[in-house]
């Protein structure tokens, strides 16, 4: 018991970094959402509850709400699925797939700011080089950032290519610890490749798919400096998340109040969204994944 107490101490200083870093903001948060806080004149009025309700009865709330939900699905759904088809072709290959492995990799490695402008240089209008690509073989190329719904698709290809080397790393690695005796077993059996992975792959590839789909999403609703480099929540509103609108709410409206209020709501949104996940892929009356 006494030595279970001394181990106590040793908790103590990742737990001082924990709550400095999380908690404290968190609470903090909280409390500055139940005051109108107008940070150009510094003074704060206890307000309640009210700065959820006016979010909530705005539609441009719901409106980002929405945007930032085809987003999420859009990216993290085409991340998963390019992820599991690099990672199966990387499994599969003969020869050692180290190099291609990073070279797959490579775009997780650079920094989103610097990546997001890289981007935007390849998807501005006119003179950017698939527009540029397109049209010196003939073809009109389409407003990639100017129009609202190709903006949205330019911005989920620019989260999938930043972030589909992650989701392809950690299933590759859980392709690598499987049991290849199960596998050969199957074939044996006349399983063909889409038997073998509905029902031998992804099953034991549950624990992995719950994590990643559970980090991206997470990652995925707080969005923001790609969005930013490449159409700023535009044009109008057509790219307008959560994160962005809380950013505008707080740095160029000045409502501090208001804005920590959604950053709440954005944090039970993203829980929820998690919850659902685990509660769908998770079956605890079996007791496993």
């Amino acid at each position: 018991m006494n030595w279970t107490r001394s181990l106590i101490f040793f908790l103590l200083p990742s737990a001082a970094l924990l709550g400095a870093v999380l908690f404290f903001p968190l609470g903090y948060a909280v409390y500055l959402s139940l005051f109108d806080y107008y940070l150009a004149d510094g003074e704060k009025h206890f307000i309640g509850l009210a700065n959820y309700a006016d979010l909530l009865s705005e539609s441009r709330f719901w409106s980002s709400m929405g945007k930032t939900f085809v987003i999420v699905i859009g990216a993290v759904g085409l991340q998963f699925v390019v992820g599991l088809t690099l990672a199966l072709a990387l499994y599969r290959l003969t020869i050692r797939p180290k190099a291609f492995l990073v070279l797959n990799f490579l775009p997780h490695i650079i920094t989103p700011v610097v990546g997001a402008l890289f981007l935007r240089w390849m998807f501005v209008g006119r003179w950017g080089l698939i527009d540029a690509t397109l049209a010196s073989i003939g073809i009109y190329p389409p407003d990639w950032l100017g129009n609202p719904t190709m903006a949205v698709f330019t911005v989920i290809i620019a989260d999938s290519w930043k972030f589909t080397p992650l989701i392809m790393l950690v299933l590759f690695a859980g392709l690598q610890s499987m049991d290849r005796n199960l596998l050969e077993a199957a074939v044996i059996d006349g399983a063909s490749g889409w038997k073998l992975l509905w029902h031998i792959i992804l099953p034991a590839l549950k624990p992995l798919i719950l994590f990643v789909l559970a980090i991206r999403t997470m990652d995925a609703f707080r969005f923001f400096d790609s969005i930013y480099v490449l159409t700023r929540g535009g044009p109008g509103t057509a790219t307008e998340t959560i994160t962005i609108y809380t950013y505008q709410l707080g740095f160029r409206m000045l409502q501090i109040g208001k804005a920590s209020a959604l950053g709440v709501l954005t944090l039970l949104v993203i829980a929820g969204s998690v919850g659902a996940i685990m509660w769908i892929m998770y079956r605890k009356e079996r007791g496993a994944f």
